[in-house]
């Protein structure tokens, strides 16, 4: 069995939505496919992925030269050893040959990309789901059949105030879902507390909302605002620091004592060894949230779960970025903290399986072989328009 071709279109989100940073207006996403010869009922077999959402499609990276080097390597080189199947760490390793080490951003969100839509190859070949492939290789074979899902939510949008934040919010509670994300940094402090008020006396409990400042502050705005937020005691405060800026993350978690969370703008396990170092994140009380298809992808994300435990870490911290179908797959088949969701936003890369049930805050798995991407009819049809 072998690759026989990869294909890859960029996708523009239109979204008027942003954050304390910036908006989608421009935002683009990579679409994947991996096609094979291995046939289920009459057809090859296809494996599809995205690059998440926040990061621009890196189409070039793998046209230039990470799909190349697959199509050139030895078929037989990238199987795993039954013969059976394609080896998804052998396909990494065969990516980064000649990559020189560091510059991680350049080329991590494009082999994860297409890293991932192996994975879906890999389990459809399987015939099983993603999640239950995943929990036999990396989780002792504890297979999920629904994790924790909270949303992602309460953006900035025009003509967006308090009561339509509400309105979210309650459409959220109506929909099962029980633990709630807002944006904060992108207005003022008083009319953002204002905004948090306002969600807290919707959701019920400020322990059931999260607050995201997306990178916004410097470190006077972040003292600022940690402190303005200690009292009320959230979920967590989701990154209130630059990225790298790991002495500052290091002051934060000195005074607040609440969760802080953040990782989604790291692409490496060396960039996780630097933040659980450096930033001083505490053992069981704080959150990392690696984008795994940003990331290299799930073969590297396991090395970096492994770095954890090492260091003490449960897998119940760690809450991957971005709320689709790759991570719900993710979340479940490794036994992590909890899934991601963005309902509404993202046109057809946000959500999960039409089908998808969310009761009390957990979702459901689907059986889908595969991520099942299947299950999601608008994704599908455009996934399909690349093969």
């Amino acid at each position: 069995m072998k690759i026989t071709e990869i294909r890859e279109i960029s996708v523009p989100l239109r979204s008027t939505l942003r954050n304390s940073v910036f908006d989608f207006s421009e935002m683009t996403t990579s679409v994947v496919a991996v096609h094979t010869d291995v046939l289920r009922a009459g057809k090859p077999v296809i494996g599809y992925a995205f690059n998440s959402t926040g990061r621009y499609a890196c189409g070039e990276q793998m046209r230039s030269r990470l799909v190349p080097r697959m199509m050139k390597a030895d078929p037989d080189s990238l199987l795993d050893a039954s013969g059976t199947n394609l080896d998804p760490a052998k396909i990494l390793a065969c990516m980064m040959q000649r990559e020189k080490p560091g510059g991680h951003t350049e080329r991590s969100v494009a082999i994860g990309t297409i890293e991932v839509a192996v994975w879906d190859a890999v389990a459809k070949i399987a015939d099983k789901p993603l999640h239950v492939l995943l929990a036999e290789r990396f989780n002792d074979g504890k297979v999920q059949t629904k994790v924790p899902c909270y949303v992602g939510g309460g953006w900035y949008a025009p003509g967006k105030g308090i009561p339509e934040l509400q309105g979210e919010i309650r459409a959220r509670l109506d929909e099962g879902y029980r633990v709630m994300k807002i944006k904060v940094g992108g207005a003022p402090l008083n009319e953002d507390l204002r905004r948090l008020d306002a969600a807290i006396d919707i959701i019920g409990s400020a322990s059931s909302l999260a607050v995201d400042a997306n990178a916004a502050w410097n470190r006077d705005n972040a003292i600022l605002y940690a402190k303005a937020l200690a009292p009320y005691r959230l979920k967590w405060l989701e990154e209130p620091t630059d990225p790298l800026d790991f002495a500052l993350l290091d002051e934060l978690t000195g005074f607040y004592d609440s969760p802080i969370a953040t990782g989604e703008n790291l692409f490496s396990t060396q960039d996780v060894r630097n933040l659980l170092q450096f930033g001083k994140l505490r053992v069981d009380l704080d959150i990392v949230q690696i984008d795994v298809p940003q990331s290299y992808g799930i073969v590297q994300f396991s090395k970096s779960l492994e770095l954890m435990r090492e260091r003490g870490w449960n897998r119940h911290s760690v809450f991957p970025h971005g709320g689709n179908q790759m991570t719900l797959a993710i979340v479940a088949g490794f036994g992590l903290g909890g899934c991601e969701a963005y309902p509404g936003v993202f046109g057809a890369f946000a959500g999960f399986a039409d089908d998808a049930r969310i009761e009390e805050g957990m979702i459901h798995l689907s059986e889908r072989p595969g991520i099942g991407f299947e299950g999601q009819k608008d994704l599908f049809a455009l996934m399909q328009t690349i093969n």
